[in-house]
């Protein structure tokens, strides 16, 4: 596959991204994924599904000193997020690979966090993306229960897994996680004061024995109608994406 690539910055030009111009790109969801990740210098980290690794790059440098490895199936991406780490800096492996059949020499490894941004929809529950590395990524046909038992397998004792999802999906990834981690948080995402939550966090951790919490949602946008620029995000999440601070589940 070859396309036409642009190139963006994230956490205000901390961050650059090749990205093809007609195929999936990266929103602001794989960057508030990255942020909240509770990870600290000197821990290794692995992200399932990876794509052109917004959320590794963007990970790695508000983080530095960590072990970043991704997952990716498709081979166009694979190469990118190759290029994508290398032009911001950092250090990571990237393995070509199915979910359903993870190499062995990724099967040999734990990880003290796993974080995915699975794919929102279940293949043939929309209208198809003329692109295919597009409709994989949001459309895969891999069940949500194969990701977190793949995060689950290659975290580390009391390691941690962290998942964004659309919101009707939550009860699928729920019952997915009960199986195989334990201290289970998840933190909403509203688009404004008033309206539904469009997108969730969901955090676990393996091994975990506390009890659920179901946090308040945090408020992506000020206002009750979206600015003249659509930049209209609040204090909080201005300063995930525009200067790469932390996300951080209520304590």
């Amino acid at each position: 596959m070859t396309a036409e690539l642009s190139r963006d910055a994230f956490l205000g030009g901390r961050v650059h991204l090749f990205q093809p111009i007609g195929g999936y790109r990266a929103g602001i969801d794989p960057v508030l994924l990255a942020a909240s990740v509770a990870a600290t210098s000197g821990d290794s980290v692995l992200e399932l599904g990876c794509g052109a690794a917004p959320g590794l790059c963007c990970l790695g440098v508000r983080v530095p000193g960590l072990t970043l490895t991704g997952v990716e199936i498709q081979p166009f991406y694979v190469n990118l997020a190759r290029r994508n780490l290398a032009e911001n800096g950092l250090t990571a492996e990237v393995v070509e690979a199915d979910l359903s059949s993870p190499p062995a020499s990724l099967l040999a490894r734990q990880f003290d966090h796993v974080f995915a941004n699975p794919p929102y929809f279940k293949s043939g529950k929309r209208s198809q993306a003329d692109d295919d590395g597009r409709e994989i990524a949001l459309a895969a046909q891999t069940p949500l229960s194969a990701w977190v038992n793949v995060a689950a397998r290659r975290l580390v004792p009391r390691g941690q897994a962290t998942f964004i999802q659309r919101m009707e999906r939550l009860p699928e990834l729920l019952t997915a996680m009960q199986e195989r981690l334990g201290s289970v948080q998840v933190l909403p995402l509203a688009p404004r004061v008033g309206r539904d939550p469009r997108l969730v966090l969901v955090r676990g951790r393996k091994g975990g024995r506390a009890d659920f919490r179901l946090h308040a949602p945090v408020i992506l946008h000020e206002g009750h109608t979206h600015g003249q620029d659509g930049e209209d995000y609040a204090a909080p999440i201005s300063d995930v994406l525009r200067r790469g601070a932390p996300l951080n589940f209520p304590a």
